[in-house]
């Protein structure tokens, strides 16, 4: 039977823009067209591995309106375990507003709503936790109690304390930053990316369309995309992770999971928001054997 992941972090109503530009400071652009789709890093993690049929947890702070929006029952459908939620009921639910250029750049703004009081709870006890975009806190805490920490900061990674990171640091066990992340880490840290490589056994740097590498025991693995249409990047990184983790946990070699992250990442793309067309098991299969080749289960 497949371990429990457990993901701790936000599930948010997402508000996508098309836009011709993002705007900076003084500037006004036309938005192209909107829609709202469920997400947050967290749930969009957490129901892409119900998706693929493994077994998950979501902890995260929702408000009164979670049920009435609909998305409680939405991942209950999937199987996604709800136990776990901490209610809010005089609160909202968090909200994200993600703008997109025709180039793919990205302008995210973010209202936490009830998972401002994450930083207040006792977390529970878990065995295997993907650590996603949330209260760092509330991971750090988290992070000290689980069995197997993994670990991805994020956009949030500008709202952590020295201190949180460095605790959540110490006790993680496979870090996911893009580009951009890890060098922020670095930099928060006082720590070379030879150091973090130390400290933690497996580091997956994404990097957009170039794939990913995964850095384990002196080994670099490269990890090309998936090619597709793609309509909308948002979830991409979540998706990726899911599959990973995933696969992890099912004894898969590293560069095996890099390949079934990136295979579930090319269905997050190909339409507009986060959960719209992720895959089961087998859909997933198909594709991955389409540009990898046979997908052998491990021994």
């Amino acid at each position: 039977m497949d371990k429990v992941i457990s993901v701790v972090g936000h599930a948010a109503i997402d508000l996508l823009f098309d836009v011709e530009n993002i705007a900076v400071h003084n500037e006004s652009h036309p938005i192209i067209e909107y829609n709202e789709y469920y997400g947050g890093g967290a749930a969009n993690i957490a129901i892409a591995i119900a998706r693929l049929g493994g077994r998950c947890q979501l902890i995260s702070a929702v408000g009164g309106d979670f049920a009435s929006s609909g998305y409680e029952s939405e991942l209950e459908k999937h199987g996604v375990d709800l136990s776990l939620l901490h209610r809010f009921e005089n609160e909202k639910s968090t909200r994200a507003f993600v703008f997109t250029d025709r180039e793919h750049n990205q302008s995210t703004y973010f209202d936490w709503g009830a998972s401002v009081h994450l930083q207040e709870l006792d977390p529970p006890v878990v065995d295997f936790v993907h650590l996603a975009t949330s209260d760092s806190t509330y991971n750090a805490k988290i992070a000290k109690k689980a069995g197997f920490v993994s670990f991805d900061p994020g956009q949030d990674l500008v709202t952590y304390s020295q201190e949180n990171l460095e605790s959540i640091l110490e006790n993680t066990n496979m870090l996911f930053t893009n580009r951009h992340e890890i060098q922020r880490v670095c930099d928060m840290t006082g720590k070379c990316f030879d150091d973090i490589l130390e400290m933690i056994g497996t580091v997956i740097v994404t990097y957009d369309v170039k794939g990913s590498i995964i850095h384990h025991n002196g080994e670099a693995i490269s990890i090309p995309v998936v090619s597709v249409k793609a309509m909308d990047p948002t979830g991409a990184g979540d998706a990726y992770r899911a599959g990973f983790l995933l696969a992890y946990t099912r004894n898969y070699p590293l560069g095996i999971c890099g390949r079934i992250g990136a295979t579930v990442a090319s269905f997050a793309v190909q339409s507009i928001g986060c959960q719209t067309d992720l895959p089961g098991w087998e859909e997933m299969e198909k594709r991955y054997e389409e540009n990898f080749g046979e997908l052998v289960s491990p021994a």
